[in-house]
């Protein structure tokens, strides 16, 4: 029996699209939280998933799952911000900026009119910016705003230089590093395999990161959209937020003075525990590293500036 006297842990999920959906779902399998709450602009949806999801209550044990509105943020230790229009075939991430920007206005404006305690887990694209836009929307703490940022990103490094390697993807340690998108960079290194740096060629290593680097056009093009893997990694962070585990992700965070760079977010090694960003990681880089990460940044400032998101702008 569940201990009633213990404090009941809630995530929401805003957006019960493919991502949102299957990111509930994937929570609900690991028994991440003790509620689950399932908001959308489309009611009927969010409530037919909490229907779906509650008949299979007797599979996986007591969770309370159910479609809400924006006032059952009031409780959540998390709130996962999925919602938005979706990237089309041949769209980059970057194309859907504008669009998402005008849903985030609304979302992120109903969040904190509920909660100002918790912590917003943005996983909508661009990832990068919609989430330094929601952090200077909200006016919360940046280490309480974080984005999936590179997460998926060093997953699909790493399994692609473990079929290289021909061993198990837990078993390697890389990274993808700045925007979530076209000028993300892989860190070659620091890429090792217990301690010991990958010995790939460099022609090689220049198709493993393209690979990496448009596996998700590639997806979309397939299928029309990527949300098994991006699930797994939202749930991986919730994980980590919720146990306190202190685990190093390479997550979307304000970068405020690390790697000679300042006010944007992007992905980088952090720590992650309870309170969300507990420190973000210098990687020492090569010089070509460090420039291609420079360049990153650059790019997402100017997509920073293409919405107006000042350094005072929309702050509560």
């Amino acid at each position: 029996m569940p201990d009633k006297s213990a404090k009941a842990t809630r995530i929401a999920v805003i957006g019960t699209g493919a991502v949102g959906s299957t990111t509930a779902y994937t929570l609900l399998l690991h028994k991440r939280m003790s509620e689950l709450v399932l908001i959308d602009v489309n009611k009927d949806k969010a409530r037919g998933d909490a229907l779906d999801m509650n008949h299979g209550l007797p599979f996986v044990g007591n969770v309370r799952v159910w479609a809400g509105d924006y006032e059952d943020c009031r409780e959540a230790d998390i709130i996962v911000v999925t919602a938005g229009a979706a990237q089309k075939p041949g769209e980059t991430r970057q194309d859907l900026l504008k669009r998402n920007v005008k849903i985030f206005e609304s979302i992120i404006e109903n969040v904190t009119k509920y909660n100002t305690t918790g912590i917003l887990l943005i996983a909508t694209n661009p990832v990068d910016v919609l989430s330094y836009f929601s952090w200077k929307k909200s006016g919360w703490p940046a280490n309480r705003v974080i984005g999936s940022g590179t997460l998926l990103d060093s997953a699909r490094f790493r399994y692609l230089i473990a079929e290289e390697l021909n061993i198990d993807p837990r078993s390697v340690h890389a990274h993808i590093i700045g925007e979530h998108g076209d000028s993300e960079l892989p860190v070659w290194s620091r890429a090792n395999v217990a301690g010991l740096q990958v010995d790939i060629p460099r022609a090689r290593q220049e198709e493993i990161f393209q690979n990496t680097r448009d596996a998700a056009y590639e997806i979309i093009s397939a299928k029309g959209a990527t949300f098994y893997a991006i699930a797994l990694a939202l749930d991986r962070i919730c994980a980590a937020i919720l146990r306190n585990e202190q685990s190093v992700l390479t997550v979307s965070t304000l970068i405020s003075g690390h790697y000679d760079l300042e006010e944007v977010y992007l992905g980088v090694p952090c720590i992650v525990d309870h309170s969300g960003v507990r420190e973000i990681l210098d990687l020492e880089l090569s010089a070509e590293e460090q420039e291609l990460l420079r360049k990153s940044a650059r790019t997402l400032k100017s997509h920073i500036d293409e919405i107006s998101v000042g350094k005072d702008a929309d702050a509560p």
